[in-house]
């Protein structure tokens, strides 16, 4: 599974510390699989509260407990600095209580198993991609319904860092982006160009492209002008501060065609007949999490601008 290292402008914790949360979010998955897997073959697979009510619940009454108890064993010390020992102590990230699985009926066979848990990982992954202990950012609905985003955490191996319509901020100016997938060893820069069921886009070298789909055709704004622009954007921070990592760039079309016989060298074209080739040679990648990948991945996080508030508790 994929993951979310930026969504948007929010706020996450993979750019408090680029470093330490992969190789963490890989950690916890993998035993919390584990304890679901093994529950669910025993017959024991319990039945949790509402995943998020439960975290917040847990991270709420751990920090009252902890203001009580410091409260009780120095009597001198002000209520603003309690606040502050309270909120060092929590730092932390919550582990099994954040990854703690919610089940509204149980699953009868293993691939359903696996959907439920992906499902359940989805959400925490948007809960590390939108909030810190310390602040939160108000996420769009609609991302808990994209299927383009739940396709790039949920079908990619753990190993993959995604940064989904990052905004750019450029001497002082935001750029949104489309989607930045960076693999142990390639960053791959992709823009998605989708219609209906087979559909055949028509390239050119010109501002617009032509959709069609039966007799019925559209005019769509060259795919190439956005993904040439977030193609120089990463290229430019891996220049300065010197990320040895290839950048590939590709127009992704699952269910249709694309017709461009003017391909740029640089270019890669994935559509409806090489899709599976392509998606399976990422897919089988086995190699662990590298250090250039990391960072990579620190250095585009320090160019994205964020919008959060403070928690009020």
């Amino acid at each position: 599974m994929g993951q979310l290292i930026k969504l948007q402008d929010y706020i996450s914790r993979y750019e408090i510390d680029t470093y330490r949360y992969p190789g963490q979010f890989i950690r916890l998955k993998k035993q919390q699989w584990e304890k679901v897997k093994d529950a669910w073959e025993n017959g024991s697979l319990p039945t949790f509260q509402s995943t998020v009510n439960q975290s917040e619940q847990i991270v709420a009454e751990e920090k009252r407990s902890l203001f009580q108890f410091i409260k009780k064993r120095t009597r001198s010390t002000t209520e603003v600095e309690i606040e502050q020992l309270v909120h060092k102590d929590t730092d932390e990230p919550m582990e099994d209580s954040e990854f703690s699985i919610s089940y509204q009926s149980q699953p009868t066979t293993i691939d359903e198993l696996k959907q439920v848990f992906l499902n359940h990982i989805f959400d925490f992954q948007m809960k590390w991609a939108s909030s810190t202990v310390r602040e939160k950012s108000y996420v769009d609905k609609g991302f808990y319904f994209d299927s383009n985003l739940k396709y790039f955490l949920q079908r990619f191996p753990d190993t993959y860092l995604l940064l989904y319509k990052p905004i750019f901020l450029l001497k002082k100016a935001p750029i949104e982006v489309e989607v930045i997938l960076i693999s142990p060893t390639i960053t791959w820069c992709i823009t998605i160009l989708e219609g209906k069921e087979n559909s055949v886009f028509v390239g050119a070298n010109d501002r617009f492209w032509i959709e069609r789909n039966g007799k019925n055709e559209k005019k769509i704004l060259n795919p190439l002008i956005g993904l040439n622009r977030m193609e120089r954007i990463v290229r430019k921070i891996f220049s300065l501060y010197e990320v040895e990592m290839p950048i590939r760039k590709i127009i992704l079309n699952r269910t249709g065609y694309i017709d461009f016989p003017l391909v740029p060298y640089d270019t890669e074209i994935i559509e409806k007949k090489n899709y599976e080739v392509w998606f399976r040679s990422l897919r089988n990648v086995a190699s662990p999490l590298k250090h250039m990948q990391l960072k990579a991945a620190y250095v585009l996080l320090q160019y994205c601008q964020t919008t959060y508030v403070r928690r009020m508790d």
